[in-house]
């Protein structure tokens, strides 16, 4: 494969489905994704979001890694405000022992999407702004050693690959802490391109194989034509929307019910900006979108967020990608 291809998953509801038929199909994406090459496959965190039933994410990944055979399993990722980072590190460490050679940790530095969500799980700012604290104590941690000489048994022997979610600042943090870095890289954005040229000029090696790692995230489509990718693309672009103008993430709609033309000229403008930040295409449109995009950046990898309210077209997507993958 020319260019490494990866999946994460947000175990995004479909309107009249259950929160478990998400979790079950999230699985199910998995297992079609490593047929088709993939390299990682990976699952969020989202708490108390109506359109989401990705909440607790190294559970979700064991169930993930225990239905696959050989694609890696991860995290994109825990939300370190959100959790103790000790626990974070024994519950990366059951996994990679349960699942050896074949777990990444993705973290980030998010908080709750409402006020009430943050209370409820008592992170905010202040838990946020500690950031590189809890990420340092967490690599401590998966490499055995807690805090206060707290040890993590089950750590001990394993190698845990430790991504950091990021832009801006956390991309500088990545780059102290010599890490992986996953940065989403809208079209056209050139501080996304800003920042990977200074992560990569600020990266402290931590030992002699270490280097700079770039993972570009973003949301991709492949389809016969440009209108198929777009119609794919329409159900979460369209959730986007209502939760800027509502505050809350909905279940994904049929794409035949998304009509720009019924929506109010705010909703039609967050709705076209949303599909402006993905790639889509036919293969040739998509590859030459991809070929620009990891020329600028030099990334590594491309990890793909893009979910859709018909299973069997997304996984149609993200095996035409491969293919084109290979020429790149």
């Amino acid at each position: 494969m020319g260019l490494r291809l990866s999946v994460l998953d947000r175990s995004h509801l479909k309107r009249g489905r259950s929160a478990a038929e998400a979790l079950r199909e999230t699985v199910r994406v998995a297992r079609a994704v490593e047929a088709a090459g993939y390299h990682r496959f990976w699952v969020g965190e989202h708490h108390g979001v109506p359109g989401v039933a990705g909440a607790a994410p190294t559970v979700l990944a064991a169930a993930v890694a225990a239905r696959t055979t050989r694609i890696r399993v991860g995290t994109g990722g825990v939300m370190l405000p959100n959790h103790r980072p000790l626990v974070v590190a024994e519950q990366f460490a059951a996994l990679a022992a349960l699942f050896p050679g074949r777990i990444d940790a993705g973290v980030g530095r998010s908080v709750g999407f409402t006020a009430p969500v943050r209370r409820a799980l008592g992170a905010g700012r202040a838990e946020a702004e500690r950031f590189g604290e809890q990420l340092t104590e967490l690599r401590n941690g998966l490499a055995g050693h807690g805090p206060d000489e707290v040890p993590v048994v089950a750590a001990e022997g394993l190698d845990i690959p430790l991504f950091v979610l990021a832009t801006g600042a956390g991309a500088d943090t990545a780059a102290q802490l010599g890490l992986p870095l996953v940065i989403a890289a809208p079209r056209g954005d050139d501080r996304m391109a800003d920042a990977v040229a200074r992560y990569r000029e600020r990266f402290v090696r931590t030992t002699p194989d270490s280097g700079p790692h770039v993972v570009l995230s973003r949301s991709v489509a492949v389809a016969d034509t440009a209108a198929q990718a777009r119609e794919l693309l329409a159900s979460e672009a369209w959730a986007e929307v209502r939760s800027r103008r509502t505050g809350v993430f909905p279940p994904l709609v049929p794409p035949d019910e998304v009509r720009p033309d019924q929506m109010s000229q705010r909703e039609r403008t967050l709705f076209e900006n949303s599909l402006r930040t993905t790639i889509l295409g036919t293969e040739q449109q998509v590859r030459d979108q991809l070929a620009e995009r990891f020329a600028r950046t030099g990334a590594d990898e491309l990890l793909v967020t893009t979910s859709a309210f018909d299973t069997e077209l997304l996984l149609d997507s993200h095996r035409r990608l491969v293919t084109l993958a290979d020429r790149l």
